[in-house]
């Protein structure tokens, strides 16, 4: 049983290693928290607990997830105000047509995630289209979430190990009106190196190989 223990983690590292290695120069995009998490390790979430939702707040906002920080601007207002409510909030423009831009990133983060999606000028939910970037040292990736609820959830993890930046704009309805776009759950995480699995699985092949031979004596 120990032996089909240690092969099945053997391969579970193999299969990551070799993914790992297969997806160099790019940002991985992933559409489910779990899946997100799952590709990252140590991961800390900033729920934007203090601010405010019924006055505008200016940026730039210095804020941290678990053991990373990070800064928060819009361009070009650099104004928030607080979507959600007290217990539930999120974060948003002051203004519905600027760009929120995460970045500043310290503690080695080289993987965000969050929900995204629309809100109204009272800061409720609000159907509407986001569109996400993510930045490393190789370039930007783009997403776009069509008809974004309060689920959707978009998770950058950066292959060279460190992002840039990362940033979100809503799409204007077409029929008039405006959304703002909003960021709830803030997730930063730090990403494992190649060489970090290759020396796991090397490990994980040193006591196999003990295991066998104790049981062979």
């Amino acid at each position: 049983m120990l032996n089909k223990k240690i092969l099945a983690r053997s391969l579970a590292v193999a299969g990551l290693l070799a993914a790992t290695g297969a997806a160099q120069a790019t940002i991985t995009v992933y559409t489910s928290l779990a899946a997100f998490t799952a590709a990252v390790f140590n991961p800390g979430v900033d729920t934007f607990a203090g601010l405010s939702t019924d006055a505008t707040t200016f940026g730039p906002l210095n804020r941290t997830a678990g053991s990373y920080g990070y800064v928060a601007t819009t361009e070009p207002n650099n104004a928030f105000f607080g979507a959600g409510t007290p217990s539930n909030p999120a974060l948003s423009p002051n203004t519905a047509q600027d760009r929120m831009v995460f970045d500043g990133f310290t503690g080695g983060v080289g993987a965000l995630g969050a929900n995204f999606y629309a809100t109204n000028i009272s800061g409720a939910f609000i159907s509407g289209d986001i569109i996400v970037t993510a930045t490393d040292a190789d370039g930007a990736v783009t997403r776009t979430i069509t008809g974004a609820t309060v689920d959707s959830f978009l998770g950058f993890v950066s292959n060279r190990g460190a992002l840039i930046s990362a940033s979100l704009v809503s799409v204007q309805p077409v029929a008039g009106g405006f959304i703002w776009p909003t960021a709830e759950n803030l997730v930063l995480a730090a990403v494992p190196e190649p060489e970090t699995y290759a020396l796991l699985l090397a490990g994980l092949g040193i006591v196999g190989f003990m295991a066998r031979r104790r049981r062979a004596d």
